[in-house]
């Protein structure tokens, strides 16, 4: 049943594919930019933090594709290596935020008496801004790796948080679940395979969209200088840095932009396929 139950979401999800070339677009960005950044060390005969300030502000050339920094780092080797730090930090916030948002949203959707102050609880968290709130948070904590994942993967846990309580507050009432309860079944093998089981669709379609955020948010902290260190790699800090060259370097912050927006619109598009896939709704047009 389970490998009949896989074929069939395959091909569905080959369907969405050759329906919607935009959804197509979206997983061939994704794929190439991933893989592009796993093998890195292999795509360019540089290192991204190699200086050689004879060879500064040069344009693109055959010798460096994107062209050189200020330093004369080769901007492509850091798209690459930066590419990798941004993926990392998306997939770690999506599973901190996802412990943290699934959590909160299951007690608060299941037990009645912890509904009301988990609710206020998420409403306030949400109230802010998700900017702020990162940068306040890693403002507290110190700029580092850890310190941005954990931040991010807080400010996010709200979001995934309201979905899974409005989702675990209509699973509580349906019959099977009643039945269950009726038969003696404890509580934790209710919330197991019935309730978790049943928010997974909802949970993966919002997975890709933090991912997105969380690699948007990441960029914005490097930026304004509060992610990570300004010594390491990032599509925001590139940016940053390439600004004050925008007269004569433009390429220092074009590519690492058009990184940014081709990642995050790919992992936009792959969440619409997957909540069309996964939505039975939806399910049906396919």
């Amino acid at each position: 049943m389970a490998a009949a139950s896989f074929a069939t979401g395959n091909a569905s999800f080959l369907k969405i594919l050759l329906r919607r070339k935009a959804v197509l677009a979206g997983v061939i960005i994704l794929t190439v930019i991933t893989l592009a950044a796993i093998f890195a060390p292999f795509l360019s005969p540089y290192t991204p933090g190699k200086l050689s300030l004879a060879s500064r502000l040069q344009a693109p050339s055959g010798l460096h594709v994107f062209g050189t920094d200020d330093f004369g780092r080769d901007v492509f080797t850091r798209l690459l290596y930066a590419g990798r730090l941004s993926l990392t930090v998306g997939f770690s916030v999506v599973v901190v935020s996802a412990i943290l948002g699934v959590t909160l949203g299951v007690l608060a959707g299941f037990f009645r008496r912890l509904d009301t102050p988990i609710a206020r609880l998420i409403d306030a968290m949400m109230a802010f801004p998700d900017i702020l709130l990162a940068i306040a948070l890693v403002a507290a904590l110190g700029p580092s790796l850890v310190n941005v994942i954990a931040a991010l993967g807080v400010v996010y846990a709200p979001r995934l948080a309201r979905i899974v309580r409005a989702s675990t507050l209509v699973i509580r009432e349906l019959p099977y679940v009643e039945a269950a309860r009726a038969l003696g079944v404890s509580t934790p093998k209710i919330l197991v395979r019935h309730v978790l089981r049943n928010l997974m669709s909802p949970i993966l379609v919002q997975a890709t969209f933090i991912f997105a955020s969380a690699m948007l948010a990441e960029a914005g902290l490097s930026f304004l200088g509060v992610g990570v260190s300004p010594t390491v790699p990032t599509w925001g800090t590139m940016i940053s840095q390439g600004r004050q060259y925008l007269d004569q370097a433009s390429w220092m912050t074009l590519f690492p932009g058009l990184a940014i927006v081709l990642a995050v619109l790919s992992l936009q598009l792959v969440g619409d396929g997957l909540r069309d896939l996964l939505d039975p709704r939806l399910a049906k047009d396919i």
